[in-house]
Formats: structure tokens, sequence, C-alpha cells
């Protein structure tokens, strides 16, 4: 019984279905990657991918200005530490030279930035030749880490336009989830929004959710192509072109 309800729990959150799609795919990119190789972790936060880059020379940036209340609003971690971070600098213009790295990851950071496509132009000036991208995003996000969330997501238009034009070539886009499961993880947090923000515990709130989960479960069994109208994101692997994405 135990089981069934963690299934069940997770299907219906979505939450946990969409951070373990994202977790299971980064370190099967970064175990695939060659041992030896330099790799910069952009935005690393609190170097999650450290341990699962043993077998790398391991480089973590990231800004560290946010600590983990932020302003208070929205979703908020309560402590944050980024007391670990190689190189703290701004993603747009970090102190590292041309082609630096063999590989970049770059994981759930593109909508804390003003500028997004900055930050794909400066990762491509600091790559080689050849080296390779691991890209994650969410399609859509509820404000998270403010005020530093800037973008509300990134979709595979966004993607197709914007990598090319500075100097990656996109060998990879997976989807991660479809419309459906997207709504999972919504329906999942609607009790818990509804007791934040009106004061409700939201008892029959949930209860009705639990019944459009049913209704939701039989869907999502069947393949169904709704990911073109909402995921929870992309994961894109890139190849970094010839001579592109130098400074000046």
């Amino acid at each position: 019984m135990g089981s069934f309800k963690k299934r069940a729990r997770e299907y219906f959150l979505g939450k946990e279905v969409n951070i373990r799609n994202r977790n299971q795919w980064i370190q099967k990119e970064l175990k695939a990657l060659p041992a030896g190789i330099k790799l910069l972790d952009a935005g690393a936060g609190e170097c999650k991918w450290r341990k699962a880059c043993g077998h790398l020379t391991y480089v973590s940036q990231d800004i560290c200005q946010y600590e983990g209340t932020g302003n208070g609003k929205g979703g908020q971690t309560g402590k944050w530490d980024t007391s670990r971070i190689d190189i703290v600098s701004d993603i747009t213009d970090m102190p590292v030279g041309d082609g630096e790295f063999d590989a970049v990851l770059c994981s759930e950071v593109l909508e804390h930035l003003p500028y997004p496509e900055l930050a794909i132009k400066e990762m491509g000036r600091i790559t080689k030749p050849g080296g390779v991208l691991l890209l994650t995003a969410p399609f859509n996000s509820l404000t998270h880490f403010a005020p530093y969330h800037y973008c509300t997501g990134f979709n595979l238009y966004w993607y197709e336009k914007h990598l090319p034009e500075y100097g990656w070539e996109m060998t990879e886009i997976n989807n991660n989830g479809d419309y459906f499961s997207y709504m999972g993880q919504e329906l999942g947090r609607l009790s818990s929004v509804v007791q934040r923000y009106t004061g409700k515990k939201g008892v029959w709130i949930k209860i009705q959710a639990l019944l459009l989960r049913r209704g939701l479960k039989k869907i999502i069994e069947k393949p169904n192509a709704s990911s073109e109208l909402q995921c929870f994101g992309y994961f894109i692997k890139a190849k970094k072109k010839e001579s592109c994405g130098k400074r000046g």
C-alpha cells in the first residue's frame, strides 16, 4: 500500500515526476561525458551536480546574490548556500578565457536571468569548438527565488531561434512531460496555494483535484502530442560550432 501511495502521490503532484525526469537525464548525460574534460556548471547554486562530476574537472559559477529568503514573495527555499562556488560573477560576463571549457551544464537557470540570450552567447564563448552544452529550463514557472525571477519560461521555438544565433547546433531536444502531467503538477499545488493566499484549508478543492487526477491518469497513459502545447520544459543537448562566440 505504501508503494502505491507513493506512486500515486508522485503522479498527482507532478512536481516529483518533473524533477525525477530532469535529474535522470542530467545524470545520464554527465556520466556519458569523457573522463577528465573540463565542465562548467553555470548558475550552479548549491552545486547539486558536483558529486555526479567526479570523473570530470568540475568548476562552478554563480552570481551568489540569492540567499534563500529573497523578498519573501512567491516560492522561496528558506536557505541557499552558495559558499562553494568557484567563480562568482554575472553569467553573461564571466572572467573566463575563450574556449576554456569542454562542456557546460546550465540547469533551471535561464528564468532567473534578465537577458537569457546573453547567457547563451557567453556560454558559447567559453566553450571549445565541438564542446557540449547541457541545458534545461522550465516551459512555464511560478514566481520563485524572487526578486531574481525574470522570465516565465522557454518553449521549443525560443531554443530553435537563439541557440543557433549564438553558435550552438542543437543535437538533441526532448520534452519533459506534457500538458496533462503539467496539469497534474499544478493540481497538486492547488490546495496549498488556496490555503496560503486565502487562509482557507481548501479541503473540498483537494478532493476535486483528486477526482480530476483520475481522468488525467487515463489520458496520460496513452501517447499524445500535447507537449507542443505545454510541458515541464525541455532537455537540450547542443554542440559548439566552429569559430563562434569570441569576446568582442
